[in-house]
């Protein structure tokens, strides 16, 4: 399994290609340009910023500094991406956001720098050719759009730097240690086989999460003014691409159907009983404040055809009944269902072979009445057939009903502790760093 973070970076090009046509979205430019200012430092203006002075300080992070150069460009990229579609409201809480995006950015290369980690050029190389794909762009014409549109393309390659080489060194360090029970598995899949007849919801989320519990207060409040935004007209993916911490913010927060049981039991209830188009309040949720939306809402598909991902062994009768049944009973621990190949030899005479998404219908009438009712893990009963003995492992089982694989459930799993630790491991690295912003924004908002 795979430690991914979907790049905060990425979010930013949702949107671009009617953004730049529009010549870097003057409407919310020119809203937040006219907005009431006391001084240089304290604007999410990108002229005015840069018209200051490059070198104004915003923050400073151990011995780095944050410029509110670096502040003001950020803003125009967060701009950029919305389409304009910003309120002038919300421009005091994308600056907090800009500024807490860029001084978490040089925590992240601070800590890189203690294990000698450095991004690596091609990789990011390849991330800005892949946005450049996605805006229709080639390379060259992209950051020549950006460049004319005000976006100075070195802080798009620190923060994607940033967000590159951060998820290794949290999968290098805790990867190792995280460890998905099969008992957590089978609860999961459990939950969402009893509720499979349930309705299924479209829903999208926003995360804010909460650095330590004596702000939570704070950042409640803050929350409810993103719900407020949204009450007047914000739409939910905007909000979610520029404050939300999740992963699903570069999809505007989109989370896809999901059947009832599988978000966990707060958040659950809750998108239950909300009619389709509404917005919950925060709900707090291991550390963080959610606010989820219901797009739509379906019944759930009657239950289809099983099928089967089967491990499949056979020995010939020539060898012996009792040698092969006892080549054969050795499958479920010869880990002959991972592509990476058998633990276990089972005998020069033995066949293997995996066989994916079988429905019972496809498989050799013979065999059929072994393997139905069978499990996942269960060994069917060894078949006599054409002179050899034949016998199945069940790998996986879909029972029809559309639930993730076991396989896709641990990953999901794995994936949401490790994002736990990464949250709580950046924590950690800026209580130990000398962190000093000094760039007040113009409203506390979320940040």
């Amino acid at each position: 399994m795979r430690f991914i973070v979907t790049m905060r970076s990425r979010r930013f090009i949702r949107g671009l290609v009617a953004a730049l046509s529009i010549a870097a979205a003057p409407d919310a430019l020119a809203a937040q340009e006219s907005a009431p200012q006391q001084d240089a430092s304290q604007t999410a203006s990108p002229e005015s910023a840069a018209a200051a002075t490059e070198s104004g300080v915003a923050a400073i992070v151990d011995d780095q500094v944050v410029t509110t150069y670096d502040v003001a460009q950020r803003v125009r990229l967060m701009l950029i991406s919305s389409g304009g579609r910003v309120r002038p409201e919300m421009l005091p809480a994308m600056e907090a956001r800009a500024l807490r995006d860029l001084v978490e950015e040089k925590l992240k290369l601070i800590e890189a720098e203690k294990f000698e980690v450095t991004p690596d050029e091609k990789t990011v190389a390849q991330e800005l050719a892949g946005m450049a794909a996605q805006s229709g762009l080639p390379p060259e014409q992209f950051e020549a759009t950006l460049k004319q549109a005000g976006v100075d393309i070195k802080g798009l390659r620190q923060q994607i730097g940033a967000s590159t080489i951060w998820p290794e060194i949290v999968q290098g360090r805790f990867g190792s240690r995280v460890r998905i029970s099969d008992e957590e598995i089978d609860a999961t899949l459990e939950r969402m086989r009893e509720e499979a007849t349930s309705e299924q919801y479209l829903v999208s989320e926003v995360c804010i999460p909460v650095p330590a519990p004596d702000q939570a207060q704070q950042y409640y409040e803050g929350a409810l003014q993103l719900i407020e935004q949204m009450r007047r007209g914000v739409p939910f993916a905007v909000v979610a691409q520029q404050f939300s911490a999740c992963t699903s913010a570069a999809a505007g927060g989109d989370l896809g159907w999901v059947r009832a049981g599988e978000l966990p039991g707060d958040l659950d209830r809750a998108v239950r009983e909300l009619p389709v188009g509404a917005v919950t309040n925060p709900i707090p949720s291991d550390g963080a404040f959610m606010i989820m939306a219901v797009r739509d809402k379906r019944e759930a598909k009657q239950q289809g055809e099983k099928t089967y991902a089967l491990a499949y062994a056979s020995a010939p009768v020539e060898i012996g009944r009792a040698a092969a049944r006892q080549s054969l009973e050795k499958l479920p621990s010869a880990r002959a269902c991972e592509s990476s190949g058998l633990r276990q030899d089972l005998g020069k005479d033995v066949g293997i072979a995996l066989v994916d998404s079988a429905k019972l219908g496809d498989i050799d009438e013979r065999f059929r009445d072994a393997i139905d009712g069978l499990d996942r893990g269960d060994l069917s009963p060894i078949i006599e057939a054409d002179g050899f003995l034949h016998v199945a492992y069940v790998c996986e089982l879909d029972e029809g009903l559309g639930i993730p694989s076991r396989r896709t459930v641990e990953n999901r799993l794995y994936q949401r502790q490790l994002e736990k630790i990464s949250q709580q491991y950046l924590r950690d690295v800026e209580r130990r760093v000398m962190v000093d912003v000094r760039m007040k924004p113009a409203a506390q908002q979320p940040q």
